[in-house]
């Protein structure tokens, strides 16, 4: 069993670096941070650092270098994150169900 401790420090520490995240405008507002760090980033999308290396070696993220630094936008983050969206069967049916009445079989006639 997990220590109870150990995961309340684990939580904390998601918690301060979501908060890393979070800026106050001049006005006093709050806003979150448009461009994301390597660390940030990893923690975002729930892949270790390794991996978003070798996916942006790979150019298979969409990321920004500055030197030796790599950078993220959160909206083009998101947007990899959902393009490939898995239909539901429900869906598969509604388009079969719809191409069939676009083509009707050459049998069918």
């Amino acid at each position: 069993m997990e220590n109870p401790f150990e995961l309340i420090i684990e939580k904390l520490n998601n918690i301060e670096n979501l908060l890393k995240t979070v800026m106050k405008n001049d006005n006093g507002t709050v806003t979150i941070t448009e461009v994301l760090n390597l660390n940030q980033a990893a923690e975002y999308v729930s892949l270790s650092k390794s991996a978003i290396y070798k996916k942006t070696s790979e150019r298979n993220i969409p990321h920004f270098k500055q030197g030796k630094k790599l950078y993220f936008k959160r909206s083009e983050l998101d947007e990899w994150l959902t393009h490939k969206r898995i239909s539901t069967h429900a869906e598969i049916e509604q388009l079969a169900s719809e191409y069939i009445r676009r083509k009707p079989w050459k049998g069918m006639r």
